[in-house]
């Protein structure tokens, strides 16, 4: 089952040792900052990055209703990536032989 925000709070607080409210006060900050990074690419040592990227504009299909395959297009856009570090994903998956 995944940790909530109380519980990360917590257990950060233990291993680092501070309070529960100053945990979650940091946590808060770290976020707020990554909100505010994040177009100029924020790096969480140890995890990764989230970066910006452009999505240029595709086609594709309806696949129900009674417009099902009538073609139309999905329009350019930007999407938030996150992408993981080789040292996280070799913490989480085991490293490769």
């Amino acid at each position: 089952m995944p940790m909530s925000k109380s519980q990360v709070a917590a257990a950060l607080a233990d291993k680092v040792g501070i309070n529960k409210k100053q945990s979650t006060a940091y946590l808060d900050a770290l976020a707020e900052l990554a909100y505010e990074q994040a177009k100029y690419q924020f790096t969480l040592p140890g995890l990764g990055k989230l970066v910006l990227k452009d999505r240029p504009a595709r086609a594709a299909k309806h696949t129900f209703g009674d417009k099902k395959g009538q073609e139309y297009t999905i329009p350019a856009g930007k999407v938030v990536r996150f992408r993981l570090s080789k040292t996280a994903k070799d913490a989480i998956l085991g490293a490769k032989k």
